[in-house]
């Protein structure tokens, strides 16, 4: 809870808008007032076996989504429910068919390119693990099934 806090407090990076959300309705008006429009279109991971093991996927399309200003709302620990709730304006979202491929469970992902990370603590585990420094190419991930992206419909 005192990392969720902590968290939550903390200023936004440059060029992006945060809010930790304790409601779906705050969730919703952030997502809205950040996108400049009532017209949003919520998207998350989903899989069609709730059980699955850990395997490689084969990917069966990938389809890009509307605009480059994304909302992304992530569950935090906290005694009662709290989404972290980022917005940017230098964003890419795709949805992304998945087959496993060791018992064939379909997987629609939601994957986030962020294109302008400049901003990023220069420790953030994305570059330790990609070896690259903030800035120097867009950083791009697949969202749990318990986080949502919002953008613009259409």
């Amino acid at each position: 809870m005192k990392t969720t806090l902590q968290e939550c407090e903390e200023p936004a990076v440059r060029g992006e808008r945060k809010y930790c959300a304790t409601s779906l309705e705050s969730m919703v008006e952030f997502s809205m007032s950040s996108l400049g429009t009532r017209d949003v279109t919520a998207m998350s991971t989903t899989v069609a076996k709730v059980v699955t093991p850990r395997q490689q996927y084969t990917v069966t399309g990938v389809k890009a989504l509307a605009g480059d200003r994304l909302v992304a709302c992530h569950p935090e620990a906290y005694a009662y429910p709290v989404f972290y709730c980022h917005a940017t304006g230098t964003g890419k979202a795709y949805r992304v068919g998945l087959v496993g491929t060791a018992d064939g469970v379909a997987v629609e992902a939601v994957a986030v390119c962020h294109t302008d990370t400049s901003a990023w603590n220069p420790n953030h585990v994305a570059f330790k693990v990609l070896k690259v420094k903030p800035g120097s190419v867009p950083v791009c991930h697949f969202l749990p099934y318990d986080s949502v992206v919002w953008s613009r419909s259409g």
